[in-house]
């Protein structure tokens, strides 16, 4: 005989509701690394998971809605797995212990990777691509800091991001035993050289108007001698220089 259901806004329902919600990521997740996005169907996610389709809708309210969920748990489950590094006295070394997670993270997870940056909708940007592009911003934004930013941030930002994603599905595009190795690591010196002074160059001597912008941008938030006034007038003049 059935079981009679506790009532919905009961701790209790809402912790099975909870424990049934990451039940059917997991399994979702399992037939997206093992099938790609094909086999991640509301029915076959159903009679993986011992469920049925209307609890899938119930819970996520479509199959979008679902996939969703399941690039949020990967994501998260491969940073815990390997955590960002801390930041250190350089932060292009910083960013270049990123750019090797961005890639190691791609070619480990190919079929999450490829939902996350290849099959998404124009304009939009999962939440779980977003968390990492946070990362990323914070790690530009730590070089312009250190004066050794010679393009403005946002611009730098998504010149690494294309880089890394580009390398990514351009080595996945390719057959494995094909791969080149030196291909991201190429690619991360390119950009580096692009957006970034060498690391000898001191950053009070021949940097340019550009890096010093961007180190003074970087520390506005703590220009508390400053009314917000006048960090908004500064911000937009350093704007200015750096664009």
């Amino acid at each position: 005989m059935e079981q009679p259901q506790p009532d919905e806004d009961t701790p209790e329902a809402g912790s099975a509701r909870d424990r049934m919600r990451g039940h059917i990521v997991e399994v979702a997740a399992g037939l997206l690394a093992a099938g790609g996005r094909d086999a991640v169907s509301t029915r076959s996610v159903a009679a993986a998971a011992g469920t049925q389709a209307p609890t899938i809708y119930r819970l996520f309210g479509d199959k979008d809605g679902l996939l969703a969920a399941v690039l949020e748990y990967g994501f998260a489950t491969y940073l815990a797995d390997k955590p960002p590094l801390d930041p250190t006295s350089d932060p292009v070394a910083d960013l270049r212990s990123g750019w090797e997670l961005h890639i190691g993270f791609g070619l480990a997870n190919p079929e999450l990777f490829l939902l996350m940056y290849a099959g998404t909708t124009p304009g939009h940007r999962p939440a779980a691509a977003e968390a990492g592009f946070e990362i990323l911003r914070t790690r530009i934004r730590n070089i312009a800091a250190a004066g050794r930013l010679q393009v403005d941030e946002s611009l730098a930002t998504e010149l690494v991001h294309a880089a890394g994603t580009g390398a990514v599905l351009t080595l996945l595009a390719t057959p494995e035993e094909r791969r080149d190795p030196r291909l991201a690591e190429a690619m991360f010196d390119a950009v580096v050289a692009a957006i970034a002074t060498p690391a000898q160059t001191p950053k009070t001597r021949d940097a340019g108007p550009t890096s010093a912008a961007n180190a003074l941008q970087a520390q506005l938030p703590e220009l508390r001698m400053l009314t917000d006034g006048e960090r908004h007038v500064l911000g937009e003049w350093l704007n200015r220089i750096t664009h």
